[in-house]
């Protein structure tokens, strides 16, 4: 998701409490550091699927994101309807009985709705556009398709380990969901764990992955307060993980360098009332980040990391 959107302000300097998952995730880096400086220097692995450069009906934006909605303003048009898509619950497994929210970050149909995508909704603290684009590398690949891709790799993961998966959306609707509908889709599932998926939009040399968390937020239909224990433990989790597991490190523009920053302006947050974080997994718009988003096998790992942080905060 780029930060040059409605649902993505640019964040207030702050700097997280760090808890001793944090410092775990601290210990990590050093490591993951040596993996960095490799694909530094060859620009990360080559796409197992092709040159990574995706047809598109039309070249989007570089644009920011956010997740859904069904309330309604005056003259506005219907939203489409959709079941989020969902796995049957395991038979067995450690994650039996958990119910798991995979938020793919926007649709592949968002740039051929403008002015759905464009109304405001609400998001507690203020309004924001439903939803945007998304960003893409220089080569048209898009965010969307990053996101959706990651997602299922995710879901068939988690579903081995016994979890009941679900999907905000599946490519199956031709825009949105907005991002006040993403946050209701996981309270209504009464969800254990919600991960939106995304990929940054920043200048090139800009590197690096980070997770977003929830701030406390009082205000209007919003109200994190108990979620930001619990979101800021699996986002630990999570970022710990993804760092093992892909060798990125954490990013070098946004943040203080730990890979976790704390958001209050983001809907798909503000309104959750379930543990939830988003996950950057990079900027698109730099070649060496775009070479690893591009890749198949790298876009493996990202699920792989980012689904044993899930396991881990699910099983304690």
């Amino acid at each position: 998701m780029s930060y040059v959107g409605p649902d993505f302000e640019p964040p207030q300097n702050r700097r997280p409490r760090r808890g001793p998952l944090t410092v775990a995730l601290a210990a990590l880096v050093p490591g993951a550091l040596l993996g960095w400086l490799v694909y530094e220097t060859v620009g990360g692995p080559g796409d197992d699927g092709g040159s990574g450069q995706a047809t598109v009906r039309s070249s989007p934006p570089a644009a920011s994101s956010a997740p859904s909605d069904d309330a309604k303003e005056p003259g506005a048009a219907p939203e489409p309807t959709a079941t989020p898509s969902a796995s049957a619950p395991a038979a067995s497994g450690p994650l039996k009985g958990k119910v798991v929210v995979i938020d793919p970050g926007h649709n592949p149909g968002n740039f051929q709705h403008a002015t759905e995508i464009n109304r405001k909704v609400d998001i507690g603290t203020n309004s924001k556009e439903c939803d945007t684009t998304g960003t893409s590398t220089n080569d048209g690949y898009t965010e969307a398709k990053f996101t959706l891709d990651v997602a299922h790799r995710m879901r068939t993961l988690l579903e081995k380990q016994g979890a009941t998966v679900k999907l905000t959306q599946d490519g199956d609707r031709p825009y949105g969901p907005c991002v006040d509908e993403r946050a209701r889709i996981g309270n209504r599932a009464k969800a254990d764990a919600v991960v939106s998926i995304h990929a940054d939009g920043s200048g090139a040399g800009n590197r690096g992955f980070h997770v977003i968390l929830p701030g406390s937020v009082d205000a209007g239909a919003a109200d994190t307060r108990a979620i930001v224990g619990p979101s800021r433990d699996l986002g630990e989790r999570v970022a710990g993980r993804f760092v093992a597991v892909t060798g990125s490190a954490p990013s070098n523009y946004i943040g203080d360098g730990g890979g976790l920053v704390t958001r209050k302006d983001l809907g798909g947050l503000n309104l959750s009332t379930v543990p939830k974080v988003f996950i950057e997994c990079g900027n698109m718009r730099d070649s060496k980040d775009a070479a690893l988003l591009t890749s198949g096998a790298w876009r493996q790992k990202a699920a792989q990391g980012i689904s044993e942080g899930i396991v881990s905060f699910l099983r304690g």
